[in-house]
């Protein structure tokens, strides 16, 4: 199965586009300020190369398990990649590529990732930021403001990785 990494790069600029969208004053960003205690000035102090420099970083991390969570065939990869490499079981590398000539483009569509996407998030950046956020005593709307971002970004992102990888 042959991919194309260069969508994880694409892919990892998803959380900026949609956060610059997301938390822009007309959408969320006047209230996620707000709930957050920060003005536009405080904002603007930090260095924001580092800040987007670093973010990016994070976004390649999340593109990669995304990958992973949204294409099947990333399973099949990690369960014979000893048998792949050489000295390996020859009978299973030979089912391996039995399996990818008939399998390779099944559930390989921009809706199936999207799903893997949404479901992921609900199920691991709504506990994740929702028990934070809890402990914090952050208000529901932050919470929802901030899940819902997720939701989305990761709903985009694994919809293009596993379109397009």
């Amino acid at each position: 199965m042959e991919q194309n990494i260069w969508v994880i790069f694409v892919a990892a600029l998803i959380p900026m586009v949609v956060g610059f969208i997301w938390y822009h004053g007309k959408v969320f960003g006047t209230a996620w300020m707000h709930l957050v205690g920060k003005t536009e000035e405080e904002l603007a102090k930090g260095n924001m190369l580092k800040i987007l420099g670093l973010s990016y970083i994070l976004s390649l991390i999340l593109a990669f398990g995304l990958s992973s969570l949204a294409i099947h065939q990333s399973g099949m990869n990690q369960l014979f990649a000893m048998d792949l490499m050489e000295g390996g079981n020859a009978e299973n590398a030979a089912y391996y590529k039995d399996f990818l000539t008939r399998y390779s483009d099944k559930h390989r569509s921009f809706g199936h990732g999207a799903l893997h996407g949404f479901l992921g998030a609900i199920m691991f950046a709504l506990p994740y930021i929702g028990i934070s956020a809890m402990f914090e005593h952050r208000p529901w709307k932050l919470i929802w403001i901030q899940v819902g971002y997720w939701v989305l970004t990761c709903t985009l992102m694994a919809g293009v990785l596993c379109a397009f990888m």
